[in-house]
């Protein structure tokens, strides 16, 4: 009898649960993987687009290139989950899995920031980075602003990332000294778990003039002003913000949420229901909000259910360690690695920025393109 599995989102950690199931199991698996997008792209990609270095088009991959065994793929918009009964239901029919797999990641709640959609820009949806494409071209002089408006959010280097692509863009143009540069993020430092990425982000950031406001959000915005979460005034001329990240509201109805995020066992990734699980950024699991940490949960959930599935037991738990590239402009990148669960505290190893790492960076994009669609 073949294993029934539903996933729900394509995106790192569904792509890459389906293709370790398809691989293991094979002709025994009958997996649906429904997603209401008809493509996927990398999250780095969306720097691109809003800098005008890629056109939108071309960082798309259709999910219409998945060709796996025992796997299907559903445009579809997921209109109520049941975790007791493993039954989903879409604006198309109802699916009943033996095992379901919540990979949704994380929405973006626009109104939880008066005036950010009114008065301000955000690049965190395709949409967003597509029009900032048009908008930044605009910028010619004054302030910048780039603001967290909530946290946690998706890759935590995106905000320092958008500064110093932004400094390089203003460069390249003629027209950085007359304009300024502001980042304002909740922590104490750019990436708390490596004080090495921290300080050479900071060090670039005294370099280009960019000025650092650390341990604030922005609260709210009107015409031309950024209104911090001290109550603190900030004139801008243009606003990149990163809005609150929410759960999907499918998920919030369904019972699996607490707190707003579903939690699971760190050892598997099962929520609490039996042969549920959820992973990625829809999760409170303690890692980052990232797609390579939503990938190193399913691989430990897929290995779950693959034990499960021939009578064996998983052995492997969740590390929560991961790699992430950034974007320090004039060429380089560089890579800090993090370990979340090992320690008795989160730590990370800093990697310099260099051009090798953008070849690096190149084929961790490549690798994932082979491996999840055959291109």
């Amino acid at each position: 009898m073949k294993l029934r599995v539903v996933v729900l989102g394509a995106g790192f950690g569904g792509l890459e649960l389906t293709s370790m199931l398809s691989e293991a199991i094979g002709d025994d698996l009958d997996l649906t993987l429904i997603d209401q997008n008809d493509s996927f792209y990398f999250g780095f990609s969306k720097l691109d687009i809003m800098f005008g270095n890629k056109a939108a088009d071309a960082v798309k991959i259709s999910y219409n290139n998945i060709v796996k065994l025992g796997v299907r793929f559903c445009k579809e918009t997921i209109t109520g989950i049941d975790p007791v009964t493993k039954t989903v239901t879409t604006q198309n029919g109802t699916y009943h899995a033996d095992v379901l797999v919540i990979a949704l990641g994380a929405n973006y709640d626009m109104g939880a920031t008066p005036g950010l959609a009114e008065y301000g820009n955000e690049y965190y949806t395709f949409e967003g980075a597509t029009k900032l494409s048009d908008v930044i071209p605009q910028f010619t002089k004054g302030h910048a602003i780039i603001g967290v408006c909530g946290a946690p959010f998706k890759c935590p280097p995106a905000p320092s990332e958008a500064a110093l692509m932004l400094h390089d863009y203003l460069t390249r143009t003629g027209i950085r000294d007359a304009c300024t540069i502001s980042l304002v993020i909740p922590f104490g430092s750019p990436i708390p778990p490596s004080p090495d990425s921290s300080k050479a982000l900071v060090k670039a950031f005294e370099e280009r003039n960019i000025q650092f406001i650390p341990q604030h959000k922005v609260a709210s915005l009107r015409a031309k002003t950024a209104i911090l979460d001290d109550g603190t005034e900030m004139p801008f001329d243009l606003f990149l913000g990163i809005p609150k990240h929410v759960a999907p509201d499918v998920v919030l109805q369904s019972g699996l949420a607490e707190n707003g995020w579903i939690p699971v066992d760190r050892q598997n990734l099962m929520t609490k229901f039996p042969d549920v699980y959820a992973i990625g950024d829809v999760t409170s699991v303690g890692t980052p909000k990232a797609g390579v940490f939503a990938e190193g949960a399913a691989k430990i959930a897929a290995a779950d259910i693959i034990a499960t599935y021939k009578g064996n037991k998983n052995e492997a738990a969740y590390t929560g360690a991961g790699s992430c590239y950034i974007e320090f402009g004039k060429g380089e990148v560089a890579r800090v690695d993090v370990d979340f669960f090992s320690g008795p505290k989160p730590f990370g190893i800093h990697h310099e920025a260099s051009e090798a790492l953008v070849i690096d960076k190149e084929y961790f994009g490549s690798s994932r393109k082979a491996r999840w669609f055959g291109l």
